[in-house]
């Protein structure tokens, strides 16, 4: 099963996903970055961090870019991001 590494990007910061994650392919990769990015925001976060200046960069095991997800994408007109 393909492993797929979920590199988290801010204008501040990069953290790296060291260990990734196997998933059966790019559409459930996209969907499981889409629920964390969900989570993410409904979290208070240390240091002011603005979610929705944040994306999921999300590599391949050959370290090619998959796919790139803002987290203002995934919010829901209903539901607006918790912001510091």
């Amino acid at each position: 099963m393909p492993r797929y590494f979920f590199h988290l990007r801010s204008p501040e910061a990069h953290v790296i996903d060291p260990d990734g994650a196997e998933f059966s392919d790019p559409d459930e990769a996209w969907e499981a970055a889409r629920r964390t990015a969900r989570t993410l925001m409904r979290t208070p976060a240390e240091g002011g961090i603005e979610w929705l200046r944040c994306s999921f960069e999300v590599l391949d095991e050959a370290g090619e870019i998959v796919f790139e997800l803002p987290f203002a994408e995934v919010i829901t007109p209903d539901e607006p991001p918790t912001e510091q």
